[in-house]
Order: structure tokens, then sequence, then C-alpha cells
């Protein structure tokens, strides 16, 4: 074993196998022996790929290059695509939504390439679809419709004729239902004669107060008067399933947790089908999240916990939870079953997110399809410490420890290694102890990461969550500092060389962090939101309220606006700080981090700004993906005095 300083250790795990690494599976659905899933690949510039494997196990792509099954809706997208068993055909055929254009086309096994079912909108992209879901008899499609117009941007539930008529006529695309900011999972009820519905309206967010609405559909198609069955300003709800033609079942947190609830669709009634303080729901940050499925025999497939997730079957008559006996801590975001067996993406700290299917009576585990096949050798993987820290005003943080570590090295005698604060983005989401050659791209390299749970986080119930309201810039930044104070008090990490990053909402935390505290060495920010009052006014519709919880309204809270501002704080940043930004990004837009560039520059602090052509929120381009995990590492060498061998060197300015 070589000695050697923490942060020039030789590593195995290069960018581009990370970044190749990071195909993520989305969605699924099952069409008898058929598993379809869809993927994003990065070695395609992010293309979204429709995949399936038959009976038999071959895997083949539905959906050749370079279409892809991605939309827009709500900038954050969602459930692009389904299949289907048209009429007059045997084979399952495709429908999706198309990133270039955001129309719904369809792609027939005997097809060349796909055929649009929407019309040309009047703007491109005006039109966006989302939320798919297939009629019984495959004749028409439901789905959400978000309309942009010179007045703005509209949302309706809408019924697409799956034969193509609606291309030349769109007189023919009915709208079923509309009335809200916002609608999301339609559902149809067993004898098509009802649909059910979640709807919020702005200043909410979908996890603050949504509701599950019922409607009777007349003769035409469309809902007649809705009525809400659950869920309110203060209660969420999420995913709305028909049990049976009188009942759905729908999560809520109307005690505090997302829990499982059995409602009566006349009377509203909702009974509680397993009470716990565990999460069998997620925040909604795109549509067609499915956490539950039904099975044949009438008890349901669900995922739940807190920090880690089982997969349990539930009984609805009698309350029983049994969980499965496998050996994942963490599920995706859609898991759906064929009745028997449960199809979903699971992984752990040992093994990455893989496609799995589940017999729920053996528990037997086929593994269909790993989002990386080219896992490194064990001992250059980090074993993950889940830990709970105090933090201020009597608060526990919850974070992931992932220590260096690299069987090939040790650093000298008395050296203690410099660690990276990862914060999660969202604000609204969660931190897991899942397999990220990401993290491992550092640990193995003599660099420590802990990832922060921070106040506001999802996984811990309703209050945790709140912790952030109106507080944003303020609980996120005091739990990154009591965790990363926390390993310093504990002689596992250098105090003077500690760094913070975090991208989008984590961006955020990020930036206020190195301009709220002196405790940071370095800053590295992917697409953070540096300044508000601009923001407010150029962000995306979804999340142009979002502000009014972590803030406050405006124009009451102007003031406060100013004064939480990164960018307001700029001359009591000392700290080296990485900007990294997608140039055609319409959530967190370039103006965020070129404005905070320009302040820092006026300051002479030590920064660089890359910006990438191409990229939306969220980095999908292999070579993106690269640039930006090599540059992060040569940055950190700079700035706490570490050469990191075979990267290159980033250029630092200081005007």
């Amino acid at each position: 074993m070589q000695q050697r300083a923490y942060g020039e250790w030789a590593s195995p795990i290069r960018a581009a196998a990370v970044a190749l690494s990071e195909v993520a599976i989305g969605s699924t659905a099952v069409v008898g022996e058929q598993v379809w899933w869809s993927e994003t690949r990065p070695a395609e510039g992010g293309r979204v790929a429709v995949v399936r494997r038959s009976a038999e196990g071959a895997v083949e792509d539905v959906l050749p290059a370079p279409w892809q099954a991605r939309t827009r809706v709500h900038e954050y997208g969602g459930l692009a695509w389904a299949p289907f068993t048209a009429p007059d055909r045997s084979a399952p055929s495709l429908v999706f939504a198309n990133w270039d254009d955001q129309r719904l086309y369809v792609l027939h096994p005997e097809d060349d390439k796909p055929t649009p079912i929407t019309p040309i909108p009047d703007r491109p992209a005006g039109l966006r679809y989302a939320d798919l879901a297939v009629s019984p008899g495959s004749r028409e499609l439901l789905c959400v419709r978000e309309a942009h117009g010179p007045e703005g941007v509209s949302r309706h539930i809408v019924a697409v004729p799956l034969d193509g008529s609606a291309e030349q006529d769109p007189a023919v695309v009915r709208e079923v239902v509309g009335g809200s900011d916002f609608l999301a999972y339609p559902r149809l009820s067993h004898d098509g004669a009802r649909l059910a519905w979640m709807a919020w309206d702005h200043p909410r967010m979908p996890w603050d107060g949504s509701e599950v609405r019922l409607a009777d559909l007349g003769d035409d198609g469309t809902a007649g008067p809705a009525r809400t069955l659950i869920g309110g300003e203060h209660e969420a709800v999420f995913q709305p399933e028909w049990a049976d033609a009188a009942t759905l079942y729908v999560a809520s947190d109307r005690t505090g947790w997302f829990n499982l609830y059995a409602v009566d669709a006349t009377s509203g009634e909702a009974r509680a089908l397993c009470p716990r303080q565990e999460e069998f729901a997620v925040p909604l940050w795109q549509l067609g999240y499915r956490r539950y499925t039904l099975l044949d025999d009438g008890r349901v497939a669900s995922v739940h916990g807190t920090s880690t997730y089982a997969l349990g079957v539930l009984d609805p008559g009698t309350g029983e939870l049994h969980d499965l006996d496998l050996p994942f801590s963490a599920w995706g975001s859609s898991v759906v079953s064929d009745g028997a067996r449960v199809v979903g993406v699971a992984g752990g700290s040992a093994e990455p997110l893989t496609l799995v299917r589940v017999d729920v009576a053996s528990g037997g585990i086929e593994r269909l399809h790993a989002s990386t096949t080219d896992v490194p050798d064990a001992a250059y993987l980090p074993v993950p410490d889940s830990l709970e820290l105090p933090g201020p005003a009597g608060r526990t943080v919850h974070a992931h420890l992932w220590a260096p570590r690299n069987p090939d090295f040790q650093a000298p005698e008395g050296e203690l290694p410099p660690y990276v604060v990862h914060v999660h983005g969202g604000p609204t989401a969660q931190s897991l102890a899942l397999l990220d050659l990401e993290i491992a791209y550092f640990t193995s390299r003599g660099i420590g990461v802990i990832e922060v749970n921070y106040g506001g986080s999802t996984g811990y119930g309703r209050a945790y969550r709140q912790l952030l309201d109106g507080q944003w810039g303020v609980v996120d930044v005091e739990d990154s500092v009591a965790a990363a104070q926390a390993l310093v008090d504990q002689g596992l990490a250098d105090g003077a060389r500690m760094a913070i990053e975090g991208g989008s909402a984590g961006g955020w935390t990020t930036l206020s962090a190195v301009t709220r505290t002196d405790f940071f060495s370095a800053g590295v920010s992917y697409f953070g939101v540096a300044e508000l009052l601009r923001f407010a006014e150029d962000t995306h519709d979804f999340e142009s309220r979002y502000l009014d919880g972590l803030i406050g309204p405006l124009p009451e809270a102007h003031d406060l606006y100013v004064e939480r501002a990164p960018l307001s704080h700029v001359d009591r940043i000392s700290c080296p700080v990485l900007l990294l930004q997608g140039a055609e990004d319409e959530v967190v837009p370039p103006s965020q981090s070129l404005m905070f560039r320009d302040a820092l520059a006026a300051k002479g602090i030590p920064h660089a700004y890359i910006e990438f052509p191409g990229e939306q929120h969220g980095f999908r381009k292999q070579e993106s993906i690269v640039a930006s995990l090599e540059a992060s590492l040569s940055f950190y060498g700079q700035v706490f005095g570490f050469d990191p061998p075979e990267v290159p060197r980033l250029e630092l300015s200081t005007g």
C-alpha cells in the first residue's frame, strides 16, 4: 500500500465510466410477459429511449434514435409514453411524447417511423403532454395537456384519439376536465362512467396541499361537476387508483405522514389501511410517479420507509403489512405489477439501481436490466454510514457519510481528509444511501463525502418537510454546517478543507452557505439560484409560486427576498466558487449563475464558470458529466492543496 496525500490517490473510477453509469431507468410498464421501460442515455446525448424485454429475455429498443420519449410538462417532465394494443393489431404499439416538438406520436411494430397523432401547435412546443393513460379498448389516450399561449399557461386532462385523426383535426381532442392550475393522475373507473384525478393550485406545491377529485362523465365524454374526495389546503395527496367500482386508494399525509387510505367514492369517507410513521409516497416532482401497485388477489404492493425503503405487501382488509426479504434499500419512482409480480427499479449501497421483477409469493428476484454493468471492485467503493446528528434548535439532521476508501493507498500519518458536503436539490428531495459512482469518484481519490438531508427534506414526515417554510437559506445552511462540524469535532475531517456542493436548490444552499458563513473553503454550484426577485419572474410556471412558502409572498416579502439572496452577500465571501450551468435551463436560467459570476469577478474572488450547450436542468450528456466531474476535482485540488492525477487543470479567474 502506497502512502500518498488525500486527494492524490490514483483511482480506477474515471469520469467517463461515471458518465456511462448514469443511465437512468425511468418509467416501467408490463405487457403480458414483456417488461417495458425508459432509460436516459448519456452516450446518446441524453436521449430517453424506450426499451422492452421479451418473455425469452431478449432486450431491444422499441423507440429508435433520434426519437426520444420525453416531455416538457412542468419542465421536469414525467410519464411520457405508454404501450397499448390497438384493436386491429395483435402486437403492442407505443404512444409517446416526442422531445423535439412535444407532439404525441404512435409507433406500431410494423412501422418504419412514428406517426404524429396531435396537431402542430401554434407556437413551437406550445402543446405538451404527460401522465399518459390508455383507456380501455385502446381507442383513446387520457393525459395532461399543458398549453403555452400569449396569455400564459393552462392545463387540462384531455382525451386524444389513438387513430391519428387529431393530427389534421384538432377539434377531436376532447377537453375532459380543467379548472385547476395543475392536474395529474387521470383515472377512469372500472365501468368508464367516472373520472378521478389529482389537482392543486398556486401558490401550493402538490406536497403542500392537493386534492383528489371525482366527476361523472357525460355522454360527450367530458366531466360534469367535480367534488373533492380527499385532500385540501393543508393536506397533500398522491396517486389515486381505483380499487374497485366504489373505492379509490390514495396516499395522504393528513396525519403528518404519507399513508395509504381506502376512500369511498360516494361518501368520501377515508379509512387508513396501515397507519405508520413512515412515507408511502414521495413529492410529485414529475407526473406519473407510482409508489404502489394493485395485485390480482386484492392486496397492494407498496414501497414505504424513511431513510431506507422496503417493498411490502399490504392486506387492505386486515391492515397487515408484510415486507419482502429483499437486498434493496431504495426504490425508484415507478412500481407496476402483472398481478402476481412487481416490477420496479431498486438498488442499495452495494448494488446499482437495477430493473427487477419480484415474485410476491416466493420473494424470488429476477434482475432484468442494470443501470450500469461496469461496477468497480467493491474495495474501491465507499461504505455508507447513516447518521442522525444534533442540529440547531434541538432538531435532528439526517445524513449519509461516505469516507475515503482505496485499497492501494493510505494518507500520511496525522493527515485528515478533505470533505465535500453534498446538498440535494428540490429542496423537497432526499439523499439515499445508494451505490453512486459519482461519490465513489471522489472517495476513491481520498475525498470524503457527506450527504445531508436537511430540514425540509422528504422521508421524515410533514413536520420535518415544513421546517424549511419561510426558512430557505437558513435551516438548510444551518443543518449543512452542523453535519460538517460534527465530522470535524469527531476528528474525521479536516476543518480547513471543507467544501459544499449541490445542484438547483442544492446550488442555492451552496451559494447561501459560502456567503452567509465562513465555514467552507470552497463551493461548487450546479445551476443554483443566486437571486430571488428576478428568479421569481424568470422561472417556469410549476415553481413560480414555490417561493411563497419557502421565503414569503410578494410584494409583502420583497425586502426578505433581497436580504436572503446569496447575491446580496457576495461582499462576505472569501472562498473560491465553481459555477456549472446548462445553457438551456428553463428552471434556473443561466442569468442566475452569470449574475453571481460577475459579482465574484468584481470582488476578485477566484472562480470559474462553465456553461454547457444543449443542457437543461440537470446534465444528461456524457461529455457534460465528464467535464463537470473533472472540473470539480481539479477545483478542489487547487483550493485544498493537492494535485489530483489524470484530470485537466481548471483555469480559475479573479476578474
